[in-house]
């Protein structure tokens, strides 16, 4: 006797939870902003339209939230970088992209204190991000380079230097607005010599 195949159920629970799974981050993210390291995780789930189990199932401990939220936000930020090669003019890109590495700054260092709250040292989760903001920047900044647009003597680490370091040193809550003028005198400063 043939057995018949069951529906495809398993499938469609995986994607049932790989949406639940961003709606959790999405919602995460926008907690601890706000109340920081110690944002409700019952209230995440309730937000995210989740039950807590399904919340610990992804998610563990606060930790491996925070983890997730941090890398979700990295993953973001190099496949942006792509998606402006492939539908913006090169040097276009490499503003756009550069814009949304200010917005992954701020979060960035939201995180980081929430992190330090839980584990002391969360060097550990960003060195694990160096290398695919690396490579995205490095693209389009070679991408820039092979169209003109951009000095060729341009080496993509100093962009992200100065952007980060008017992060750091900038405590002032307007720094964000600073970075983004920043921005375009970084992009202007890059521009070929005629």
């Amino acid at each position: 006797m043939e057995r018949k195949k069951a529906p495809p159920v398993a499938k469609r629970t995986r994607a049932d939870a790989q949406q639940n799974r961003e709606r959790i981050l999405e919602v995460a993210k926008e907690a601890f902003k706000t109340s920081g390291a110690n944002a409700s995780l019952d209230d995440i789930a309730k937000q995210a339209g989740v039950g807590p189990g399904t919340l610990y199932r992804h998610f563990p401990a606060r930790e491996d939230l925070l983890k997730a939220v941090y890398q979700d936000t990295v993953e973001k930020l190099a496949a942006a970088a792509y998606d402006y090669a492939k539908t913006l003019p090169p040097v276009e890109a490499l503003r756009a992209w550069m814009l949304l590495f200010v917005d992954y700054i701020a979060e960035k260092r939201i995180i980081a204190t929430a992190l330090s709250a839980l584990v002391g040292d969360p060097k550990t989760v960003f060195e694990s991000s160096y290398a695919q903001i690396w490579e995205a920047v490095r693209a389009l900044v070679k991408r820039a380079i092979e169209a003109g647009e951009i000095r060729e003597d341009l080496d993509a680490i100093d962009l992200l230097r100065a952007l980060i370091g008017v992060a750091f040193i900038g405590t002032a809550p307007d720094w964000e607005q600073s970075a983004r003028r920043l921005v375009d005198i970084l992009i202007a400063g890059s521009r070929p010599n005629n």
